[in-house]
């Protein structure tokens, strides 16, 4: 569902040296620019639960302990076009409110502005989900959005 959603109302992406990186309540994509001509055997990728290595060419790129878990067994990575590799993550915690503010702990942050996109997004993604009758992929969200939004649950249905 996320996908769909995605597609509607576009992504937040952080932006870094390297590409960029952005989130739904699901997953984390990371989006790597690499010298045009790279081939998979140039690649070395690990993708742990709470780690992350890449390399590329014998260069290192990133290295570090993620901002949050995930599931190891379903993290991927592709190279496209022989210039883009594309590293999905699956999150352990799937809530709106689990907001990554960097894609390693300390590095690759996202600013204040790209933050606050980033947890509206998630916010309005969560709403989705509760409400598939409805289309928030244009909506636009103020007040308490910060940790996933409100909390409707004890309301009467």
């Amino acid at each position: 569902m996320s996908v769909h959603f995605d597609e509607r109302s576009g992504v937040v992406p952080c932006k870094t040296t390297w590409g960029s990186w952005y989130q739904t309540m699901e997953e984390v994509f990371i989006e790597v620019n690499v010298p045009h001509g790279t081939s998979a055997r140039e690649v070395r990728c690990h993708l742990g639960s709470r780690d992350i290595e890449l390399h590329v060419r014998g260069q290192e790129v990133f290295k570090g302990k993620l901002f949050g878990t995930t599931v190891s067994d379903e993290a991927t990575w592709t190279l496209e076009d022989k210039c883009l590799i594309r590293i999905i993550l699956m999150k352990t915690n799937r809530e709106a409110g689990n907001c990554w503010s960097s894609l390693l702990e300390g590095e690759y942050c996202a600013n204040a502005w790209v933050q606050d996109q980033m947890q509206r997004k998630l916010t309005l993604e969560r709403f989705q989900r509760e409400n598939p009758g409805f289309d928030f992929s244009g909506a636009e969200i103020s007040g308490n959005f910060a940790g996933g939004g409100p909390d409707f649950s004890s309301l009467q249905k």
